[in-house]
């Protein structure tokens, strides 16, 4: 029987892509940055390319988090300190909540049956701030952010860190869900729990990367947990 669900916050819980958007177009005007629909849609698919680089290893967060601006600021041609702009685009993110569609009502609906746990890469501070501003963190026994654990989802040892640091585990209790198949599916499938992929906008598959259940909207997963 189910009784474990560990929940991604970005685009799972939270509209992260709403937010940065919004955050985004805040830091650039300050720098004199137009953010208009084509950059601010480079920037996403730069910053999704430098996440996957450190889901593989080959950069480090902190790399991650001015890489994304030099080479979003090398392409545009602008002069402008990668450092500074990221800390204020972090610290305007950090007040973006925006909900994904029956997310606060699946975790009302959840929470009273199943032990439910959040699993999420970022920074602490912002991850934290938004999760108070949301009024969501009740909902969960515990919240593990990797800046935290001190690992990176898909790596193993964040989700051994997880478990070891919930009494009684049992993987064979437990469900991953999530939108990323690099993050959150490769993740809980390499740590030894099922996995289920959040997939709202029919997104192409992996054939490297099979997740056990697949949903297309929130609404589908109180059934799929009842089944299980």
């Amino acid at each position: 029987m189910l009784t474990t669900v560990f929940f991604d916050l970005d685009n799972t819980l939270l509209d992260f892509d709403r937010g940065e958007a919004h955050a985004l177009s805040r830091a650039l005007r300050r720098f004199g940055i137009d953010p208009t629909p084509a950059v601010l849609t480079r920037y996403h698919a730069i910053n999704l390319s430098q996440w996957e680089l450190l889901e593989e290893g080959k950069l480090t967060k902190e790399q991650v988090l001015t890489r994304r601006f030099d080479l979003l600021f090398a392409e545009l041609g602008a002069a402008c300190d990668s450092r500074a702009v990221c800390d204020l685009y972090e610290s305007l993110l950090a007040e973006e909540h925006d909900f994904v569609p029956g997310a606060r009502e699946l975790l009302e609906s959840l929470a009273p049956r199943y032990s439910l746990y959040l699993a999420t890469n970022g920074a602490a501070a912002v991850q934290r701030r938004r999760l108070a501003d949301a009024g969501i963190a009740p909902y969960f026994q515990n919240i593990f952010i990797s800046e935290e654990v001190g690992f990176h989802k898909p790596s193993p040892a964040f989700f051994r860190a997880c478990f070891a640091a919930i009494p009684g585990f049992d993987p064979a209790c437990a469900l991953m869900v999530g939108d990323s198949l690099t993050s959150d599916v490769r993740g809980g499938r390499d740590a030894g729990i099922r996995t289920c992929w959040f997939d709202p906008h029919d997104r192409s598959h992996r054939a490297d990367i099979r997740p056990d259940y697949t949903i297309t909207a929130l609404s589908q997963l109180p059934a799929l947990l009842e089944a299980l």
